[in-house]
């Protein structure tokens, strides 16, 4: 291993051509520089330098070896500053999972205002269903996930409840029950439902569930589809209804569907749909510590 300082003393004598100069230029006395050349042309195993009693010139080797030193060097004080901006979180990578990144305003607005803030950081974000961002989460792919509540181990992983959605009955705009400003889950026990796959999302899909055996029926599922949108567009095509988060009221199927709030279940209050805020605490992340920072300042007032 070749010591920086050494590479930092040729320089300075290939540069000067003159150990006096270069001695004087380094702060240090000309015999230790002279011994210190000599130490590094033993660990290359060759002559850097000619030298007699009127000059001192550099050898083929040490011209070619001078632009190694360089780039050596440089290399180094890059990744020095590079290393600087990451430990203060400057730069680096941050990687964001979620269920939806369009359905909820506060966490585009959060991210937004994080890649402003911290243009070096590279922001990685990526939508997948719950079950996957358990999984990335797990294996260190996803630095914070925004997801439904699933059972997590413990240890490096945090959970936090950020946002309770009201659930809505998607229908057919010319379902019978569209007329209706609110809606009796019981009423659509005969109906036929289209739900997300469990295996996406077991603790979402058990709460739908459960609503609607609170309600007294067990749902028909007749189709199922992975993707939200996917979902009510083969409600709007008359495949069936749906429960969805209030998160996806702003779709653009709204000509050809309609959502509905859902009355109280046996005078008990509808039970939200959780979107959790999972992350991981081990190692310490400067950048997704200043994320959350910015969700804090953009979170609903209900969820702050």
């Amino acid at each position: 291993m070749i010591e920086t300082r050494l590479l930092r003393q040729f320089i300075a004598v290939a540069q000067e051509l003159n150990f006096h100069r270069a001695a004087i230029r380094l702060h240090m006395a000309q015999p230790p520089l002279s011994q210190a050349i000599n130490r590094l042309e033993d660990k290359l195993g060759f002559s850097l330098f000619t030298r007699d009693k009127r000059e001192v010139r550099l050898t083929v080797a040490g011209a070619d070896f001078l632009a190694t030193a360089h780039a050596t060097l440089q290399t180094l004080e890059h990744g020095v500053e590079q290393a600087r901006k990451v430990a203060k979180g400057m730069a680096g990578s941050l990687t964001v999972t979620a269920i939806s990144i369009a359905g909820y305003p506060f966490l585009l607005h959060s991210l937004k205002a994080f890649r402003q803030a911290y243009p070096q950081v590279q922001l990685i974000i990526r939508e997948m269903p719950s079950a996957e961002q358990a999984k990335a989460l797990l294996t260190g792919d996803s630095d914070i996930a925004f997801m439904r509540q699933l059972p997590l181990p413990g240890g490096h992983l945090a959970s936090r409840l950020i946002l309770d959605e009201p659930v809505l009955l998607a229908l057919p705009r010319d379902h019978a029950l569209a007329t209706h400003s609110e809606v009796q889950l019981q009423d659509c026990a005969t109906e036929d439902f289209v739900f997300t796959p469990q295996v996406l999302g077991s603790g979402y899909h058990a709460q739908l569930i459960a609503l609607c055996e609170s309600a007294g029926f067990y749902p028909r599922i007749v189709q199922e589809a992975a993707q939200i949108q996917t979902l009510l567009g083969l409600v709007a095509c008359g495949f069936g209804v749906a429960l969805v988060p209030q998160s996806f009221a702003a779709s653009g199927l709204r000509d050809e569907l309609v959502l509905r709030p859902l009355a109280p279940v046996s005078h008990s209050p509808n039970p939200g749909i959780g979107l959790y805020m999972n992350w991981n605490r081990l190692p310490a992340s400067i950048p997704l510590e200043n994320l959350q920072a910015l969700l804090e300042q953009h979170l609903p007032p209900v969820a702050a």
